[in-house]
């Protein structure tokens, strides 16, 4: 039995009988990450990076979605990275998931070259748009006050295979943001999803691949639709999250 601290609980993943520790004084995982795991494509025997993982939900729902031999996640917060490693533990996937507490930008996830693919749900906040507080681990969570968009992309690109696959969900505001960090570190956008929260609402997030050293042609997807009336997903949300 995975001991839990003081505010913590574990909420059922209704994926593969996967369940997950928050707690939420820290904060909980959002549609963006579950969107991004479904958004993913990771192929036996490949390895998987995700940057910026939070309190593990990608590493975990990917473990259940796709093949991937291996899944390294990396966390910078020691609290939120905790509780990461105690849900990787409490399913049964230290074998295939590691999570690893500490600074993306110092390399840690592995050397160059080293991963197929490499998701990341980075912040979406630039500092000086939105208050902050250093504090907040909601805050590091949502604004780039420990790193900033360039630095993951960089860091991504760093880590992937040449041919390799990245992984990012962002806030269609700061796409041209997102395009202009990846043409910098060659990786090459090749398929892009909008999601909306319902049909008459613009886009609230998007879901981008890119590859490492890819030809340039880029395909946009049908978009997302996350609610068809308000507190009722929509199917395609449904068989996203595994119900």
């Amino acid at each position: 039995m995975i001991p839990l601290k003081t505010g913590e609980r574990i909420d059922d993943l209704q994926r593969s009988a996967l369940g997950i520790i928050q707690n939420p004084a820290h904060f909980c995982f959002g549609t963006d990450a579950v969107l991004l795991s479904g958004f993913v494509r990771a192929y036996a025997r490949e390895r998987v990076a995700d940057l910026c993982t939070g309190n593990g939900i990608v590493p975990l729902l990917l473990s259940a979605k796709t093949r991937a031999k291996e899944i390294v996640a990396v966390e910078i917060q020691p609290e939120i990275a905790d509780m990461a490693k105690r849900s990787v533990a409490m399913n049964g996937l230290s074998e295939r998931v590691r999570i690893l507490r500490g600074d993306l930008r110092e390399g840690i996830a592995g050397g160059s070259g080293s991963f197929d693919v490499v998701s990341c749900n980075p912040p979406y906040m630039a500092l000086g748009r939105g208050e902050h507080s250093q504090a907040s681990s909601r805050a590091i969570a949502r604004q780039e006050l420990c790193c900033t968009l360039e630095e993951v992309v960089k860091e991504t690109a760093r880590l992937l295979k040449n041919g390799g696959r990245a992984y990012f969900v962002y806030r269609p505001n700061r796409l041209d943001e997102l395009f202009a960090a990846c043409a910098h570190r060659g990786l090459t956008p090749k398929r892009m999803k909008f999601a909306h929260p319902f049909p008459d609402r613009e886009a609230n997030l998007v879901l981008l691949e890119a590859v490492k050293g890819g030809g340039h042609f880029l395909r946009v997807e049908a978009p997302i639709i996350v609610f068809r009336a308000p507190g009722v997903y929509t199917d395609e949300i449904r068989e996203i999250y595994g119900y």
